[in-house]
């Protein structure tokens, strides 16, 4: 049976608002609807969520679930990656798809990088995130696609992760198998684990589904089974 990613990957969202403006973000529909802030081009930095990472049983978090790295104002990244450094009991993921606007550096063991790839003409991306975020962590989200990336750099990547659309366009737009298989054999060629989301078993079976985390997720998540005993 497949696994939902968010049960290995818990969303904390510190910051809601996002620059980018892809027509399909499911984020900007939650917070209109629940009235989070008043305008989602205008991200909005929450810092009393802060304290959250300060829970001692490790979580593996993804900070970017409402926002795109690339909207954080300096000052914001800089709180939390001193939070993060004080808490490394947990691992934190950050997603962007503007990585050309980026430029730091980062020593940070606990902290991953990544970029989402919806397309071949986007690839250009992946690049640019290991040139931009010097850091020791880098992931590559191919979600949704709407063509086939074909072949891939994916050198220095530590893991990627293959989804499909959801929500109301998903009957429009889907990841074709043979893209899905490809990605997940480019990686595996380097060695490197990739995770195919379960919203693609209904598109490729559940027998073909490939969902592999990397090791030190695989750790939190062990050291959370010993907290449960």
């Amino acid at each position: 049976m497949s696994i939902c990613i968010k049960d290995q990957i818990q969303n904390m969202n510190l910051v809601i608002g996002c620059i980018v403006g892809c027509s399909y973000c499911y984020a900007r529909n939650n917070v209109k609807r629940y009235h989070m802030i008043d305008d989602f081009s205008r991200p909005e930095f929450f810092p009393n969520k802060l304290r959250l990472m300060e829970k001692k049983r490790p979580q593996n978090f993804l900070l970017t679930g409402m926002s795109d790295l690339a909207g954080w104002q300096p000052e914001w990244r800089d709180k939390v990656f001193a939070k993060i450094r004080e808490n490394p009991q947990h691992q934190f993921l950050f997603l962007s798809k503007r990585p050309d606007l980026l430029d730091f550096e980062t020593d940070l063991e606990n902290a991953w990088f990544g970029v989402t790839v919806t397309r071949k003409s986007e690839l250009w991306r992946i690049d640019t995130l290991k040139a931009n975020i010097r850091a020791k962590h880098y992931h590559v989200t191919f979600e949704p696609l709407f063509d086939d990336p074909g072949k891939v750099d994916l050198t220095g990547i530590d893991w990627i992760v293959v989804g499909t659309m959801t929500g109301a366009q998903s009957k429009k737009i889907q990841t074709v198998p043979e893209w899905a298989y490809s990605l997940v054999e480019q990686a595996h060629a380097l060695d490197i684990p990739a995770f195919m989301k379960e919203d693609l078993v209904p598109i490729v079976g559940e027998a073909n589904m490939v969902q592999e985390l990397p090791e030190a997720f695989n750790q939190v998540l062990e050291e959370q089974r010993k907290w449960r005993k």
